[in-house]
């Protein structure tokens, strides 16, 4: 007879205290499958002083990246593993990167006869720059690796319809389904956290981004487009809350660009802080090239932000519509400005598209996609014991 519950094992090369999209996902998802009384087991990276919360962690142990100094990579080895998944009783793997304990997963569901499940989070073949010669090559060497990848999983999940066309263009054989990941915990209403903690004036427009201080996020445009804004609209201020290698650099770059004093690095915050400063925004910006979803453009919708962001695969389905919910521009600084002063200069508009955001971002449910991914895995298992 079927048990009522599932127990699945999450390989993971990124996780607490780390702070990502991919995190983020496997959280709200782990959440969501506990909460429907699954029982979900996380294989990740060690890191160096951080105390676990929780018994069901797995922790291997990991080195200090070279590229990005608060990263940790896992030792993918473990002579006992394939015994402790046996004891735990596991039902399915479902890994979240195709290296090293992304990799590990799969071994080991190959090992054991389970159902193997990929989640397509980044795209890889895009974050190249990190590697300092023969990026070309390396790109097109990371996209085939994740297309074999891929082939050998019994199904991939992607975010957005786009990433899906992009993995089965590449040659991606095995089943691909969307499922994004949900929304949230987004809609705090004290629009006076983030003015009072940062001393920012009432009437003062704040223009917010979100997420990793990295190359691949496309900030130095952000920062040459919000020159322009303040050459308009001097009284506007960006505030740029994360981390990343890039921070000092961008900081360097504000400076050149005469625009210090209108930009805001606040570094990294804690989810419930980064919750309160959405409130106290009034437009999210967003310029990042390589999304597979964007899941701070939900996030901002949820506190009932609109948008502007760069065109590119996964984001522009964050959005309903072109000017419902946002603005989506082409990665031209002008004409990503000329959205946002739109937005600044229209309060009824700027509030109406955000009353919007908060209607459109239901369809980001985390309780409605986590009985979806409760369905995707009992289809799994019920047919490997055919």
């Amino acid at each position: 007879m079927e048990r009522e519950f599932m127990r699945v094992g999450f390989f993971t090369d990124s996780y607490k205290p780390y702070t990502s999209g991919v995190v983020r996902s496997i959280e709200t998802v782990t959440a969501q499958l506990e909460a429907q009384n699954h029982q979900v087991y996380i294989f990740a990276p060690a890191y160096p002083g951080f105390r676990e919360d929780s018994g069901q962690v797995y922790r291997f142990a990991s080195i200090q990246s070279p590229t990005n100094r608060d990263f940790y990579l896992a030792l993918p080895f473990s002579a006992h593993l394939a015994a402790r998944l046996r004891k735990l009783g596991l039902d399915i793997i479902h890994v979240h990167s195709p290296f090293l304990l992304g990799g590990l997963g799969a071994r080991m569901a190959r090992r054991l006869h389970l159902p193997l499940v990929y989640t397509y989070h980044t795209m890889y073949d895009r974050y190249t720059h990190y590697i300092p010669i023969g990026q070309v090559t390396a790109s097109r060497a990371t996209l085939k690796f994740c297309v074999s990848f891929c082939n050998n999983c019994d199904l991939v999940l992607v975010p957005t319809a786009a990433v899906a066309a992009y993995l089965k263009q590449a040659g991606v054989r095995t089943p691909v389904e969307c499922l994004p990941t949900g929304v949230t915990g987004f809609t705090a209403t004290d629009r006076s956290y983030l003015r009072q903690r940062y001393r920012i004036g009432d009437a003062t427009p704040v223009c917010l981004f979100v997420g990793r201080l990295g190359q691949e996020k496309n900030l130095d445009f952000l920062l040459r487009s919000f020159a322009l804004v303040s050459a308009a609209r001097p009284d506007a201020l960006l505030v740029v809350i994360g981390s990343g290698p890039e921070e000092e650099n961008l900081v360097k770059t504000a400076r050149r660009l005469g625009i210090q004093d209108r930009v805001l690095f606040t570094g990294l915050l804690p989810h419930e802080e980064v919750a309160q400063c959405y409130a106290g925004a009034d437009v999210f910006v967003f310029p990042s090239l390589t999304e597979t979803q964007g899941l701070v453009i939900g996030e901002a919708k949820a506190a009932g932000l609109p948008v502007v962001a760069v065109r590119a695969f996964g984001t522009g389905e964050m959005l309903t519509g072109q000017g419902v919910d946002g603005f989506l521009t082409p990665p031209v600084e002008y004409e990503f400005a000329q959205r946002v002063l739109q937005l600044l200069g229209d309060d009824e508009l700027r509030r109406e598209m955000g009353r919007r955001s908060r209607e459109s971002v239901t369809q980001l449910d985390p309780a409605n996609l986590g009985r979806r991914l409760e369905a995707i895995y009992r289809g799994l298992v019920e047919a490997r014991r055919v």
